[in-house]
């Protein structure tokens, strides 16, 4: 079965100033993250706003996506909706279109227990072949996925792993000490990838590598090649831009940031646009230590 691991890119969604898809520069953000040496790319994660998109927006997200990366890395297609029947026919339509492995988020908004969370994953797990990939974000859907539900979880054999976005390093060591040797655990927070691998996870999904993506892939790069002090410098060096993510909305600041580095991302889809002039400042001041 298939093993995540490495840095793995959460591709920003390229709008319009209308906020219509667009095609073109997803098309070179792709290459531009594939050449920088990420290990998989990642449409329709939270970076990727697949909140704020409809079906048939998210299914020509997918058909551009693997139409353009053309096999050279993975793909991971973000399928995760807030009822099993929706994550299920996403999950299905991605796998017909050619994604390789599937990240399906905790369904969010609505209150829901552990046993719940179990039923869930493993109705998705039963009606796909591809890799699945957890997505843990309890800040944002409202709840964490246990560890021991991703310990009964890991019986199905096309569950790979766990992104864990809690922000809690004590949760993801519980994923990686107490669930199964054979899940691949990957960092969500880009501040913790370095003691993630360290401890024994695979690698991370990096909002900072829309942005960087040749730094953040040098910590993964340095760490397998024992240079645990460079990594950590490597490591070291996103703190200043992850102080300015807390300034909004992180996934829209990591936007437009981008789009400040003269890529023409467009705004972030209404009302999660990121367009406060000291947000732009501090970015532009965080700019001035990468040169």
């Amino acid at each position: 079965m298939f093993k995540p691991q490495g840095i793995i890119a959460p591709i920003l969604t390229p709008l319009t100033e209308d906020e219509k898809f667009n095609e073109l520069e997803m098309r070179n953000q792709i290459n531009r993250l594939i050449n920088a040496g990420v290990s998989g790319i990642f449409p329709l994660g939270t970076n990727g706003e697949f909140y704020a998109f409809s079906k048939e927006e998210k299914i020509e997200i997918i058909k551009v996506t693997i139409d353009e990366v053309k096999g050279r890395v993975p793909v991971y297609v973000g399928t995760g909706c807030v009822t099993t029947q929706e994550t299920i026919e996403l999950s299905k339509i991605a796998e017909e279109l050619g994604a390789d492995v599937l990240s399906v988020i905790s369904p969010y908004f609505s209150g829901i227990s552990q046993d719940n969370l179990y039923d869930h994953f493993s109705s998705v797990a039963k009606a796909v072949k591809l890799p699945i990939l957890l997505y843990n974000i309890p800040a944002r859907t409202g709840n964490n996925i246990d560890y021991t539900t991703v310990k009964k979880l890991a019986k199905y054999e096309n569950i790979i792993g766990i992104k864990d976005s809690s922000g809690n390093f004590d949760n993801t060591l519980k994923y990686i000490e107490n669930t199964d040797p054979r899940l691949s655990v990957l960092a969500g927070s880009d501040s913790l990838i370095l003691w993630t691998l360290m401890a024994g996870g695979t690698g991370a999904i990096s909002g900072c590598s829309n942005v960087f993506p040749e730094l953040m892939v040098s910590i993964y790069e340095l760490w397998s090649q024992g240079k645990l002090e460079e990594a950590n410098e490597a490591q070291k060096k996103i703190r200043p831009f992850r102080n300015v993510m807390q300034m909004g909305n992180p996934n829209s600041v990591v936007k437009r940031a981008a789009n400040l580095l003269g890529y023409p991302m467009g705004p972030g889809r209404a009302p999660s646009n990121c367009n406060k002039p000291e947000i732009d400042a501090a970015l532009l001041e965080v700019f001035k230590l990468y040169k």
